[in-house]
């Protein structure tokens, strides 16, 4: 080769090399690489192959020259050529053939075949073939160069696999961040944000772009705050503590967050410090979790413990009072009294029963999450009446039964259907004056069945009517603050009567009473 000629080879070479390197996507550099090498090789059809990860199959990634329904045939073909046991072993002759048998797959014009290996670090990246329509020798510098060059397209293409693989990482870690439930933001060492998602924007009201740059205490900003925040946390030493291999504890608060909007929401940060590689703090990852819920709900088990323990105090102490007064050796009981008293007694007895009998059953539904049922015909009437007669044995107020006197057997599960009518009179009695009346009826049609309970209570307020059947809940009214229960009750009345394939509902108006009612399917 002439060294004019050899010069502008090597030339073209450094020149299509920058270009190549000088991309990151893979697609790219590929394209370039097959281009580069059908121009230096003056060859009619190329292929680049990749080596998959997963399995080291090597497989077309770039081709040019051929119908893309050759490729499956081509892909079969690298198969045969990168795994020789079946034939021997591997040797020139192998390569020669199989090389062949690619070209005449492809057109047997093609005359010969030139097959570089892409390696990087001693892995086999792929391998680049190129097919001419004519033979000619190749000489050792020709190989010199050609080996160069894929040496040089092997690093291009291990750089754009590994780009790739980090923009794939990080947009999955992208996706993650933005559809994380819990809300995060990025601290810079000096507090201010770097970044946020979207969860993050939901709790504080702040949009991301309004929040990045911002002093993170412009951002969260704390109504009342139970502990001390990552700025005390940082005065204190803990960053100087993450990054001199002492260990670095994460952060916890909790407290009421002040959102943009001017509404409260109970939150839990969580800090974390990110550090370099030189053991310098980088950022601060803050997760931020909403505990409004957890909170509330903190606050109902403290009551529902508290009503629980007095509910079971007071009759437990009335039945111990009456008990010991008839024991009592100094006084003679006449048979009036005795009755009186043992009436009482069995009257708390029952109220203790009662209760027993809703914890029970609520934390039959908390652990199954469904309630079993034993169906037979029921008779709602019926029901009715006797859970009146008893209950109106043990109050002032009047009970009055309005079903027709055709109203229909359905199928149901008559003890917990008892414990809905039961519950629902009590809570009438409950919450009503005097000795007004307590009215129980129902109505029908072809498909179901609908069972009212009416009273002229105190009522309901509108904001508090959605949150009656929630478990432990309590209407918050100094009107009821003297009725007794431990917030059970409608809870289960809606569960029952859902496992029944029924629903249930309320009208009511403060000062004028409620009226509870459900229906169930009479099939």
């Amino acid at each position: 080769m002439r060294p004019d000629l050899r010069t502008q080879q090597r030339d073209f070479l450094l020149e299509i090399t920058r270009a190549i390197t000088a991309q990151l996507d893979l697609s790219e550099v590929l394209r370039r690489v097959l281009h580069a090498s059908l121009v230096m090789l003056a060859g009619r059809v190329g292929v680049v192959a990749l080596s998959e990860k997963d399995d080291g199959r090597f497989s077309v990634r770039a081709y040019s020259g051929i119908a893309a329904d050759d490729v499956p045939q081509l892909n079969d073909k690298l198969q045969e050529l990168m795994n020789p046991q079946d034939a021997g072993g591997f040797s020139r002759e192998f390569l020669n053939q199989k090389l062949r048998d690619m070209a005449d797959g492809i057109d047997p014009r093609l005359a010969q075949s030139i097959a570089m290996p892409l390696v990087f670090a001693r892995n086999p990246l792929g391998l680049l073939i190129v097919f001419r329509s004519y033979q000619t020798s190749i000489t050792p510098e020709d190989l010199n160069t050609l080996q160069s060059f894929a040496d040089q397209a092997a690093i291009a293409v291990n750089n754009a696999q590994l780009y790739g693989e980090l923009h794939q990482e990080h947009q999955r870690l992208e996706a993650i961040l933005n559809n994380s439930g819990d809300g995060v933001f990025i601290l810079n060492p000096d507090l201010t944000i770097q970044r946020a998602n979207l969860a993050f924007e939901r709790m504080t009201g702040w949009r991301p772009e309004d929040a990045i740059d911002r002093l993170k205490s412009e951002i969260v900003v704390w109504e009342s705050l139970e502990r001390p925040d990552i700025e005390d946390a940082l005065e204190a030493g803990w960053a100087r503590a993450a990054t001199s291999n002492e260990r670095a504890d994460t952060i916890y608060v909790e407290g009421d967050l002040l959102r943009r909007d001017g509404m409260t929401i109970s939150v839990g940060i969580t800090y974390a410090p990110l550090l370099t590689a030189e053991g310098r703090l980088e950022s601060i990852i803050a997760s931020v979790r909403d505990i409004t819920n957890f909170r509330k709900a903190q606050e109902m088990q403290s009551v529902f413990i508290s009503t629980v323990q007095h509910e079971l105090r007071t009759p437990i102490a009335i039945i111990k009072g009456y008990a010991s007064t008839l024991g009592r050796d100094d006084v003679e009981w006449d048979s009036g009294t005795i009755r009186e008293k043992v009436a009482i007694i069995e009257d708390e007895a029952d109220r203790l029963t009662d209760l027993v009998e809703d914890l029970l059953t609520a934390s039959k539904i908390q652990a199954a999450r469904e309630l079993r049922l034993n169906i037979a015909d029921t008779d709602l009437r019926a029901l009715a009446a006797r859970s009146a007669a008893r209950l109106e044995s043990q109050t002032s107020h009047p009970i009055v039964l309005s079903f027709p006197a055709n109203f229909p057997l359905i199928p149901g599960d008559e003890f917990r259907l008892r414990q809905v009518i039961e519950n629902l009179l009590t809570n009438a009695i409950k919450y009503s004056p005097g000795d007004s009346a307590i009215t129980v009826g129902g109505r029908f049609t072809e498909k179901s069945v609908t069972v009212f309970v009416r009273d002229d209570g105190v009522g309901i307020p509108k904001d508090q009517i959605d949150k009656v059947f929630e478990r432990f809940y309590r209407v918050d009214d100094k009107l009821t603050s003297r009725a007794h229960g431990a917030g059970l009750g409608l809870y289960l009345v809606k569960e029952i009567v859902e496992a029944h394939g029924g629903d249930i509902a309320v009208k009511s108006q403060v000062g004028s009473g409620s009226t509870f009612f459900f229906t169930l399917p009479r099939d």
